[in-house]
């Protein structure tokens, strides 16, 4: 079968011979002497055109035109029906639909390029059809995991509208109904009070709700993201009540086991230098009897701290509830920590026990200063909402791990090798006894962000 080219070249050739007879039929013959006969029959003068001449050649012109454009056609007519059916199979392509195939060309022509772009065609769709085969059975997988994985999953789009939910989701906000197609804050109407709360802040954070009368708890993330080019929310929430029920009981575990190695290492001086002094006493050296009980005094003393350091945590008195005025009440926070304060106080007093509270900020600004923050990125910022007062203290430090995100405020838990772990769960249950809650989350930049959430 002779190449596009070749049947071009021979196109030409055979329009250009054409034309030669065209014009010489014209000119020469048989033209001229029809011509004649016609005259001699009739009479009349008709003449045949001179050859070269205008008439001659767009006679010949509109002549050759229609024979050149039915063989253009007739040499065109694979080439046409070729672009229809690439035509018909890109429209398929576009639709999704990979299963489309063209016919490969039988004979001679399977040998020509048609033959050969037919059979690279069809290759590339059948390798098409093969990739998203397999693409649709991971993202089957992918849809089963995500479906069955107990981590609730909320995908909202840029106008707040849920575009995806999981199974969990579901049964957390909307016992089990479908929540796509609804806007956030309408499946949020009917969650407890305290999600809606989580969402507004923005950032990950490991909060609590009352559910059905006991406390829940959960780890909130929040991803921005991109998804053909349009921009999305992701937002995961992981119920940590479990797990931090298994924690609590290796808190306490952990906590026996510091208090007897804090006891055996207090008693077991204190016993030996009781036997010291009592031979020093049977040998009759009094002298170094109060060198003795000084130190029996000391070790005492450090068992007394430590022991009442978690009596404090273990026995927190009830709130009592008074006018606080916030001047006076900054002024004596700031003799015990240093802190910037962020904005302005509210222009009304707070209501809540100015020593519980003055205890737990004195224990988060430390942690915020023992973070390796710059002390001058150590802020307090006091703002009243509707119905809450918030405490907020940030620092510019490294943050924390999701892990450790997670189990900060379980007592006794601590990243610090000298911490007891005591600071921030103090925190929580003062902020508890009040009504209120304690927020971690990260922040924007680096650093920490612990909010002390009171009733208003």
């Amino acid at each position: 079968m002779p190449s596009l080219p070749a049947r071009l070249t021979l196109l030409l050739l055979l329009a250009a011979a054409l034309a030669a007879l065209l014009h010489a039929g014209l000119v020469l013959w048989p033209l001229p002497q029809l011509l004649q006969g016609v005259n001699r029959v009739f009479g009349s003068t008709l003449a045949a055109p001179a050859p070269g001449s205008a008439g001659a050649l767009g006679l010949t012109f509109a002549l050759l035109l229609p024979i050149c454009h039915a063989l253009a056609l007739a040499l065109t007519a694979p080439l046409r029906k070729l672009l229809r059916a690439l035509q018909g199979a890109v429209l398929s392509y576009r639709d999704g639909d990979f299963s489309v195939s063209i016919r490969a060309p039988q004979g001679r022509e399977a040998r020509g390029e048609f033959g050969q772009l037919l059979q690279l065609h069809n290759e590339l769709g059948a390798a098409l059809r093969e990739q998203r085969q397999q693409l649709a059975q991971r993202e089957l997988l992918l849809d089963t995991v995500v479906q069955h994985t107990p981590l609730a999953l909320l995908l909202c789009a840029a106008d707040g509208r849920v575009v995806y939910a999981n199974i969990a989701a579901r049964q957390l906000l909307a016992q089990g109904r479908s929540l796509a197609g609804m806007p956030l804050p309408a499946v949020l109407a009917d969650a407890p009070a305290g999600f809606a709360a989580a969402l507004a802040n923005g950032q990950d954070q490991l909060f609590s709700i009352d559910d059905h009368g006991s406390e829940a708890h959960y780890h909130l993330s929040q991803r921005e993201l991109r998804l053909q080019g349009t921009p999305h929310r992701l937002i995961l929430l992981r119920h940590m009540t479990r797990e931090l029920a298994r924690e609590e009981v290796a808190s306490w575990k952990r906590v026996i086991r510091v208090i007897s190695h804090e006891l055996n290492n207090s008693l077991a001086p204190i016993s030996s230098l009781a036997h010291s002094g009592a031979e020093l006493a049977r040998r009759g050296q009094a002298d170094k009897l109060p060198r003795v009980f000084d130190s029996i005094g000391e070790r005492a003393a450090h068992l007394h701290a430590f022991l009442a350091s978690y009596a404090t945590f273990a026995k927190l008195p009830q709130p009592r509830l008074a006018a606080v005025d916030w001047a006076g009440f900054l002024d004596s926070l700031a003799v015990h920590c240093r802190f910037r304060l962020e904005g302005s106080t509210p222009s009304q007093p707070g209501q809540f026990d100015a020593g519980q509270i003055e205890q737990a900020l004195i224990n988060l600004i430390r942690n915020a200063h023992e973070s390796g923050s710059a002390p001058d990125d150590v802020s307090l910022a006091i703002t009243a909402g509707p119905g809450e007062l918030r405490l907020q203290v940030a620092d510019r430090g490294p943050g924390m791990s999701d892990t450790v995100l997670a189990q900060a405020l379980l007592p006794f838990y601590s990243t610090k090798r000298s911490g007891t772990g005591l600071g921030l769960a103090l925190a929580r249950e003062i902020a508890e006894a009040h009504g209120g809650r304690l927020l971690l989350a990260n922040r924007a930049g680096g650093g920490l962000t612990v909010t002390l959430v009171l009733p208003g």
